[in-house]
């Protein structure tokens, strides 16, 4: 196999994994983002630009792979190799989407729990907001006279 079918090979395999892997992680996180937006237009939108986004930084990183000379062997197992460091990079950029999608929803969460106390609260008749208290100080601040008359 000569350098430029071995560099074409590795690219169409690593795109195609690529591809495979997008689109799981667009259908993994359609859910995720449906939680966190509640609005389909929005949900769908984002998705596809995070898609975008995934696909450009790994594809771009595949691409500079591509073109690494390795010597560990024969030709095959060079391929191989640069098969294994493709899987790898896509493990990496996968786990990493899916961690951010994770993150997102853990804090729409958080905001929707902060907000139902707030109105719980509020429903008690407790202000959560501290400006909204007026300020009176303990104790009355009485002026001192100065000693001797000065």
């Amino acid at each position: 196999m000569t350098d430029t079918a071995e560099y074409i090979t590795l690219l169409v395999i690593s795109v195609a994994i690529t591809l495979l892997v997008g689109r799981l992680l667009v259908m993994s996180g359609q859910p995720f983002l449906q939680e966190v937006f509640q609005d389909e237009k929005v949900t769908t939108s984002v998705n596809r630009l995070l898609s975008v986004l995934f696909h450009l930084i790994t594809i771009g990183v595949l691409t500079m792979i591509s073109v690494w000379t390795l010597d560990i062997g024969t030709q095959l197992q060079n391929m191989v190799v640069k098969i294994g460091i493709v899987l790898i990079v896509l493990g990496i950029a996968y786990g990493i989407s899916m961690l951010v999608l994770i993150r997102v929803r853990q804090q729409r969460r958080a905001d929707q729990i902060s907000e139902e106390v707030q109105l719980k609260l509020a429903d008690g008749g407790i202000s959560t907001n501290p400006l909204s208290q007026p300020v009176h100080p303990v104790h009355p601040v009485q002026p001192v006279a100065p000693p001797n008359g000065l």
